[in-house]
C-alpha cells in the first residue's frame, strides 16, 4: 500500500482468498452485501434524505418501504434469487428503488442504459438470461418482442403505461412481504456490460464482495461521510453513478440528488437548494458549470468534494475552480466497469501539483505496468496497466474465453497504456489499440489531448 494513504486513518487490512485463485488485500471491516448497505443505513439514518429527485423526496425509511413493496411484487410474479433483472430506466428514484428490491431477493441487477437500442438490449438480455425487466414507458418501444427473448417472463414498466406490462406502482400492494434472501460475499451482485473496443458486450460480474471495498474505499479516501448529499449527474446505469454515488451514499447515510439529465443552469440550481456537498462527473462538466452566467451567483458554498475521471482536467479549470470555490477540493480517480470504479484516487490536496496523474493506487488495490510478454516493467516505463484487489471482477457472465483472455492471476488486463513513477502516481496515456507509431515514436491521444488544451 502506497505511503499516501498513511494519513487517512486507513482501517485493517489482512490478505484474503477470493474467487478461488486469488490472494488480495482486504478491509477486515465491511459490508456483507448490497443491500446490507440499505439495512445499515435504515437502522442508523432512517429519517435522514435518502433520495431526492424533484419534488419526490425519500428517507431512508421510506426507500426501505418502496424496496420491500417492489421485492414483495417481483417474488409474487416469481423472481427468485440468482435470476437476472434488467433495469432499463433514467434516473429516477425508481432506480434505487428497484435496484435494492432485486438484492432483497437475492437476485442479480442488470442495469443498461437508456441509450442502448433494441438490438443491443435483445441481445443483453438473451446473454444474461434475464427472467424480468423494469423499463421507462418512453423507453416501451426499444423493449424487445417476447419471440426474440423468450426467457422473459415479466414486464415492468417504471412510469407511464405500455402494453404486456405491469406497472410498477401497482406491484406488492396485495402480496405478502418477501424475506431478505441471505448471500455470500462473492455472489454476483450485478451486471454490467461493458464493449471495450471490439465485439460483442461483455457481461462483467460486480460481487457484493468488489462493491464493499468500492463503498469503503470512497469513505476512507475520498472522504464522503454522513451528511453528505451527492449530486447523480452522471446515468444512474453507470459504474460511476451506480457505485460512486448511489453505493456509496447508502454506505454513509448520504443523501442521493438525482438529475435527470445535466444542464449547467438548472445543475447549479438544484446543487444550491439541495446544498449538495459531493459530485463524481467527467472534467467537461465542471467546464460547462464554469461557462454558464449563473455560476458565480449559485450558493455552492456546501460543495466540498468533486470528484472527476474518465479524461483529463485542464490545469485551467482546477486553478479557476480553485478561485472561485475555494472550498472544493478536486480529486481524480481512475477505474472501471471491471474494477468495480475505482483503481487509483489523488489524495485530497495533492491535485494542482500531481494534474498530469490520476492519484495513486487505492489501499487495496495492487497496479503492476506490463509489457507486451507479461513481464513487470520499471518505475517510469510505460506498459499495460494490469489492476488487482478485491474489487476487481471474478470475470464475465457466462463468457469463459474473454475472461481467460482478460484476466491473469486475478490481475485485470485493463488495456491502458501506462506508468507508475518512484512515488507511486499513475499516469494514463493511450488505449493500448490506440496508440500510434511513427517512424519508431510512440504517439497517445493523450499528448495530443494535453497539447490542444494548451492552446
Amino acid at each position: 500500500m502506497t505511503t499516501h494513504w498513511q494519513s487517512r486513518n486507513i482501517p485493517a487490512i489482512r490478505h484474503e482468498a477470493a474467487y478461488g485463485d486469488r490472494i488480495v488485500r482486504c478491509f477486515v471491516e465491511r459490508p456483507g452485501s448490497l443491500h446490507a448497505l440499505l439495512e445499515n443505513a435504515v437502522a442508523a439514518h432512517g429519517d435522514s434524505d435518502a433520495v431526492v429527485c424533484g419534488d419526490t423526496r425519500w428517507s431512508y425509511r421510506q426507500l426501505d418501504a418502496e424496496v420491500a413493496r417492489i421485492a414483495a411484487g417481483l417474488a409474487a410474479q416469481g423472481v427468485r434469487a440468482g435470476e437476472r433483472v434488467v433495469l432499463f430506466m433514467s434516473n429516477r428514484p425508481e432506480f434505487v428503488a428497484v435496484l435494492f428490491a432485486v438484492q432483497r431477493l437475492g437476485a442479480i441487477a442488470v442495469p443498461i442504459g437508456e441509450r442502448e437500442q433494441k438490438p443491443g438490449l435483445a441481445y443483453m438480455l438473451q446473454q444474461c438470461g434475464a427472467c424480468a425487466i423494469v423499463f421507462d414507458a418512453a423507453l416501451a418501444d426499444r423493449v424487445p418482442d417476447t419471440a426474440d427473448v423468450p426467457a422473459l417472463q415479466l414486464r415492468v414498466v417504471a412510469a407511464g403505461a405500455a402494453e404486456g406490462a405491469l406497472p410498477l406502482d401497482a406491484l406488492g400492494h396485495d402480496d405478502a412481504p418477501a424475506a431478505i434472501v441471505g448471500v455470500k460475499e462473492q455472489d454476483t451482485a450485478l451486471i454490467l456490460y461493458t464493449s471495450g473496443t471490439t465485439g460483442r458486450p461483455k457481461g462483467a460480474m460486480l460481487t457484493h464482495l468488489n462493491v464493499a471495498h468500492s463503498v469503503r474505499h470512497y469513505a476512507v479516501c475520498m472522504g464522503v461521510r454522513t451528511g453528505d448529499r451527492s449530486a447523480l449527474a452522471v446515468p444512474a446505469s453507470h459504474v460511476t453513478g451506480l457505485i460512486a454515488v448511489i453505493a456509496a451514499m447508502v454506505h454513509v447515510g448520504g443523501a442521493i440528488v438525482m438529475i435527470p439529465a445535466f444542464k449547467a443552469a438548472s445543475f447549479l440550481q438544484t446543487m444550491a437548494a439541495e446544498r449538495v456537498t459531493h459530485t463524481l462527473m467527467v472534467p467537461a462538466m465542471y467546464t460547462l458549470c464554469l461557462m454558464d452566467p449563473t455560476f458565480d451567483g449559485a450558493k455552492l458554498t456546501r460543495w466540498r468534494l468533486g470528484g472527476y475521471g474518465g479524461a483529463p482536467m485542464p490545469v485551467s479549470a482546477i486553478d479557476t475552480l480553485a478561485e472561485r470555490l475555494p472550498g472544493l477540493t478536486l480529486v481524480n480517480a481512475y477505474g472501471a466497469t471491471e474494477t468495480t470504479s475505482p483503481t487509483t484516487m489523488m489524495p485530497p490536496g495533492l491535485t494542482r501539483g500531481h494534474a498530469d496523474t490520476v492519484g495513486v493506487p487505492l489501499p487495496c488495490a495492487d497496479v503492476r505496468v506490463m509489457d507486451d510478454e507479461g513481464r513487470e516493467l520499471p518505475a517510469g516505463e510505460t506498459g499495460e496497466l494490469w489492476i488487482a484487489g478485491p474489487m476487481v471482477v471474478p470475470g464475465y457472465w457466462d463468457n469463459p474465453e474473454a475472461t481467460a483472455a482478460a484476466f491473469t492471476g486475478g490481475y485485470w488486463h485493463s488495456g491502458d497504456l501506462g506508468s507508475v513513477d518512484a512515488e507511486g502516481f499513475v499516469r494514463l496515456f493511450d488505449r493500448k489499440k490506440d496508440m500510434l507509431n511513427r517512424g519508431g515514436f510512440k504517439i497517445y491521444s493523450v499528448e495530443v489531448e494535453n497539447t490542444l488544451m494548451a492552446l
